[in-house]
């Protein structure tokens, strides 16, 4: 017997989406260094792909620039070699163990780029919210030994829960694309 959705699962669920958003977010460049730029980068190091975290410490020395203190000497030029290929746009620059990321400021088209990205980022996270705005939706509409008035408010429940989330991606997007085109 089915007694509805699970708003704590949905809004778990939800909550999952936004999160995959956040990290998303905290790899686009806004123009300042900051540690999280480099969690995109994969470095082949030992036969496979890692996290660059994995091979170094990556550092903020000045809002300029990154820093990364690479641990394994024979991975230096890996790691170096990983940042450029990133699509970044990053030029580091390897200074013993050290590999240094200066900051080139951005352009007006590529700030416009990164803006359009954090879109899409966005909708993505909307529709992941939505795919578990539909589960929650059948699961309401499938509950047993329900009243149908007790159906709705459920199902009303799920799209109250889902405006709030939409609007909290809707939120994050706007201050992402506002900090992104600071200029």
């Amino acid at each position: 017997m089915s007694d509805g959705p699970d708003m704590k699962e949905l809004e778990k669920r939800m909550d999952g989406a936004i999160a995959s958003l956040k990290t998303e977010y905290a790899g686009l460049r806004s123009g300042r260094a900051t540690v999280n730029l480099l969690d995109p980068v994969m470095v082949n190091a030992y036969g496979s792909e890692m996290p660059l975290n994995q091979c170094g410490t990556v550092g903020v020395p000045d809002p300029r620039t990154l820093s990364v203190q690479v641990w394994d000497k024979g991975l230096v030029g890996a790691v170096e070699k990983a940042i450029r290929d990133s699509g970044l746009d990053l030029n580091p620059v390897t200074d013993g163990q050290t590999v240094r990321i200066p900051m080139p400021s951005m352009t007006e088209e590529r700030r416009k780029d990164l803006a359009k990205m954090t879109g899409k980022y966005a909708e993505a996270a909307k529709v992941a919210i939505r795919n578990v705005r539909r589960d929650g939706m059948e699961e309401a509409k499938k509950a047993e030994g329900v009243s149908e008035d007790d159906q709705k408010k459920m199902s009303d429940d799920v799209q109250k829960l889902t405006d709030r989330k939409v609007k909290e991606v809707d939120d994050m997007h706007e201050a992402k694309e506002k900090e992104i085109m600071q200029v």
